[in-house]
């Protein structure tokens, strides 16, 4: 008698509710609508020196792709010249890049420039801790495995940006992304957000120097 193949196991379904779900929809409400009101003074004043400082809008829009593959509106302050996407190394930005602006390179330094995305977190565009929203010329270059990183909503800060930033290739960064979506808890997003301060403080990490970098097949950089 011949032996049966083992049958394949079913695939797992896709995921129809964000990591996290609602418990982590409130923590993100409960940090970023106050944090908002908080810091709107500040904000504003970084939107005068934005603007002061370089012709153009103090914040910078760029659609990206968000949760489930759903396209959104990032928010930042703007740290380089207008148009810079367009002109020069396009998305790539190293540390001696002409294009960044003398308040840009502080805002980046002290990651300032990512403040406006409270409001996206409002919005539920993002969550504080997530994966780092990117371009979809970018994601369209993902494998199956890797879009997994789209099943939790963009992060303001997340596994991966305490644990190299943009030193690390994309490929290892989306690996760590998808370690966060299937290994998610609240005490781990704690845990995150502590560890973005001392990332902060330490401002390494910041440029993607000669390790960092868009390295998925057909490469769109950044």
């Amino acid at each position: 008698m011949t032996a049966r193949a083992p049958t394949a196991l079913p695939a797992a379904p896709p995921r129809t509710t964000p990591v996290g779900g609602r418990p982590k929809r409130a923590f993100d409400l409960a940090v970023a609508v106050p944090a908002c009101v908080a810091l709107a003074p500040l904000m504003g004043l970084i939107a005068l020196w934005v603007r002061h400082g370089s012709p153009g809008p103090a914040v910078f829009r760029q659609r990206r792709v968000g949760l489930f593959g759903r396209p959104f509106t990032v928010l930042k302050f703007r740290t380089m010249v207008d148009g810079a996407e367009r002109i020069g190394a396009g998305l790539a930005v190293t540390a001696d890049d002409d294009r960044i602006t003398r308040a840009g390179r502080v805002l980046r330094r002290l990651s300032l420039d990512e403040l406006p995305q409270l409001w996206n977190v409002v919005r539920g565009d993002m969550s504080l801790v997530g994966p780092r929203p990117t371009v979809p010329a970018q994601v369209e270059r993902y494998t199956p495995r890797q879009r997994r990183r789209l099943e939790a909503r963009p992060g303001v800060t997340g596994l991966a940006q305490v644990r190299g930033r943009a030193a690390l290739p994309w490929s290892a960064r989306i690996e760590l992304d998808i370690e966060y979506v299937d290994t998610w808890s609240m005490r781990g997003d704690l845990a995150i957000l502590a560890r973005t301060a001392l990332v902060v403080l330490g401002a390494g990490g910041t440029y993607k120097g000669a390790t960092g970098g868009f390295d998925l097949p057909g490469g769109a950089n950044g």
